[in-house]
């Protein structure tokens, strides 16, 4: 946030006035959000989720061979972090009844964005999918008071005696990451 000046203020409060920044914030190489069309009606609505082509390779995403999909029921509060594939990608999915923050650590070493930390606001009113690719370090907080739902397309199936899911402590970018921002 900017800080402005206005004289006409009390001096303690003049300090503390700030004008929120609406400019689009950095994006990690590579992490791709599609926004789903949605279809409004009296009786409803209806959006398209994936459209497969001839080969079975999703349109969205032609380069993502879908291998899996998954889903997981976060309990109220609950923060799900950091996670890390080195041979997988995924694809994150939130309906949009549901609030979660998903967060996105760029740590691959050399990465034009390395170290770039990214928080994506999922559901809450919308549908998107969100791409994410191998190295990205990535997890998730349910801001909701009630549980909620993330479904998750991967291209690799998990092998239970090796698995591709390697693991930071949920904090490793500060506790401060997952807290809901006040303004």
């Amino acid at each position: 946030m900017q800080s402005s000046d206005h004289p006409g203020l009390l001096p303690d409060i003049n300090g503390a006035v700030s004008v929120q920044n609406y400019q689009p914030k950095p994006q990690i190489d590579g992490v791709k959000v599609v926004d789903f069309k949605r279809f409004s009606g009296e009786d409803g609505t209806f959006e398209e989720m994936v459209r497969v082509d001839e080969t079975g390779k999703l349109r969205l995403f032609p380069d993502f061979q879908l291998k899996q999909i998954n889903r997981s029921r976060l309990l109220a509060g609950a923060i799900k972090a950091w996670h890390l594939h080195f041979r997988q990608e995924d694809i994150w999915y939130v309906p949009p009844e549901d609030h979660m923050l998903l967060g996105l650590w760029d740590v691959r070493a050399d990465s034009p964005t390395k170290n770039l930390k990214m928080r994506i606001v999922m559901g809450a009113g919308r549908s998107q999918w969100v791409y994410i690719p191998r190295g990205v370090a990535h997890g998730v907080a349910n801001l909701n008071h009630r549980p909620g739902t993330v479904v998750y397309l991967v291209n690799q199936y998990y092998d239970l005696n090796h698995p591709d899911e390697e693991r930071l402590s949920w904090n490793q970018a500060g506790q401060e990451f997952w807290q809901a921002e006040r303004g």
